[in-house]
């Protein structure tokens, strides 16, 4: 039981390709997550040519810098779907697009002041919470209802896409980058190419009348509190949305929790700890390769429990991670808990879309992007000490059992609440 709606016509990703609005909105959206990442790298390299604040170390510095950049997706995380329900969703894209750039020109131009850098690090994390909700609510508005599965297939695959292989590519890009730009300001000029592309990108897009609503002429007035209460209550009424939600969040506290295990993995491997993305890079194939299945082929999986399915493929890998002492099988393994990750993450992104009225996407959105935000640092800050304490295969052991509980809860309680909508 797949609670999304069956397509009537699904031609895959065949549809997506002739849909020139869809496709702008993909470019955009790699060139602006690959920007996220390629920042994040070159944020800690540029500390060599900050001088340190008098009374603050090197160490201290990274710490600051690292919480200027992670700090607004806590803050800000459901600010930026309020604005998208308010404004035009070219407005919003293109607009923070934009004004990164121009931020990344002050990094390049202005004087090396690690004050400065904070402030132009937090401008530049705060508006790439604004872009996130902005494109997941534009997808219904360019994308058929019948294609719904297919676009969020390229969503979700992308999205991991950038957060793997943008953090691989980064130094290498940095590197280039010096040596074709100049050593002075070349790697804040790509970096700063890639938001300028996004929003190029973006710009030719045909939204149609997504942004009028006849009757409400005080639409563009933002009342913030008010406005993140009434999404938080459409979340608590609408519990099939509520209980989607969830499941992406469990999806993505898997994944910091592995950007940390990884590491450990990596070493009983006989690999180097730098080579943890190995692991990571075999489930973001598997997570493509999952998300292609269902982009293609996902309406003849309607009746089937996807999300169940992928939990438990997620759990059986987790379980067996630390019992196996062959590299190529634990690379093998990765890749089914990628497909596994996909079979969660595509449907329920689908159904969130499909049960989401169009005044509320920016909202849920919103929401969402602040909630996954949120599961992705807590793991990363606890993982690391449960392993210490515990040891690895205790807690991915630990970890199997409760996304097996997780998932098997999630499942009936969909079941409960269809039966109480029917």
């Amino acid at each position: 039981m797949f609670p999304t709606e069956p397509a009537a016509i699904n031609n895959g990703f065949n549809s997506l390709l002739k849909n020139r609005g869809f496709m702008l909105l993909w470019i955009g959206q790699l060139c602006s997550q690959l920007g996220d990442k390629v920042f994040f790298v070159l944020m800690v390299g540029l500390l060599e040519n900050y001088p340190a604040p008098a009374g603050l170390a090197q160490n201290s510095m990274y710490s600051t810098l690292m919480l200027a950049f992670t700090l607004p997706a806590i803050l800000f995380g459901s600010a930026g779907g309020i604005f998208v329900d308010r404004f035009s969703k070219k407005l919003v894209l293109t607009g923070s697009n934009y004004i990164q750039t121009v931020l990344m020109l002050f990094i390049a131009f202005l004087p090396r002041d690690f004050f400065m850098l904070l402030v132009l690090t937090f401008g530049i994390s705060t508006l790439a919470q604004f872009f996130t909700p902005a494109q997941q609510a534009a997808i219904p508005v360019l994308v058929r209802r019948e294609n719904f599965m297919a676009a969020n297939a390229v969503y979700s695959s992308t999205m991991m896409g950038a957060l793997i292989v943008g953090f691989a590519i980064g130094e290498p890009i940095l590197s280039l980058s010096k040596t074709w730009l100049g050593s002075e300001y070349g790697q804040e000029l790509v970096v700063g190419g890639l938001y300028l592309l996004s929003g190029l990108a973006v710009q030719p897009i045909n939204f149609g009348n997504e942004n009028k609503f006849p009757g409400d002429e005080q639409r563009a007035v933002i009342h913030p509190w008010a406005d993140f209460k009434s999404g938080l209550n459409y979340l608590t009424k609408n519990r099939l949305v509520l209980n989607a939600m969830l499941q992406l969040t469990t999806l993505y506290c898997v994944f910091a929790s592995l950007m940390v295990l990884t590491i450990r993995l990596a070493a009983d491997f006989g690999l180097k700890e730098k080579q943890f993305g190995f692991f990571l890079a075999a489930a973001g194939v598997g997570m493509v390769l999952g998300a292609a299945i269902l982009g293609h082929w996902g309406d003849k999986f309607h009746h089937k429990p996807l999300p169940l399915i992928g939990f438990l493929i997620m759990s059986l890998v987790l379980g067996v991670f630390t019992f196996t002492h062959n590299l190529g099988l634990a690379l093998g393994l990765s890749a089914f808990l990628g497909v596994g990750a996909a079979l969660i993450g595509v449907p329920m992104q689908t159904l969130i879309q499909q049960h989401t009225p169009p005044t509320m996407h920016g909202k849920v959105f919103g929401f969402q992007n602040h909630v996954v935000n949120i599961a992705l640092s807590v793991p990363l800050a606890i993982t690391g000490p449960l392993t210490d304490f515990l040891g690895l295969r205790v807690v991915l052991v630990g970890m199997s059992i409760v996304v097996a509980g997780v998932g098997i809860w999630t499942w009936k309680n969909t079941r409960r609440v269809l039966q109480d909508v029917i």
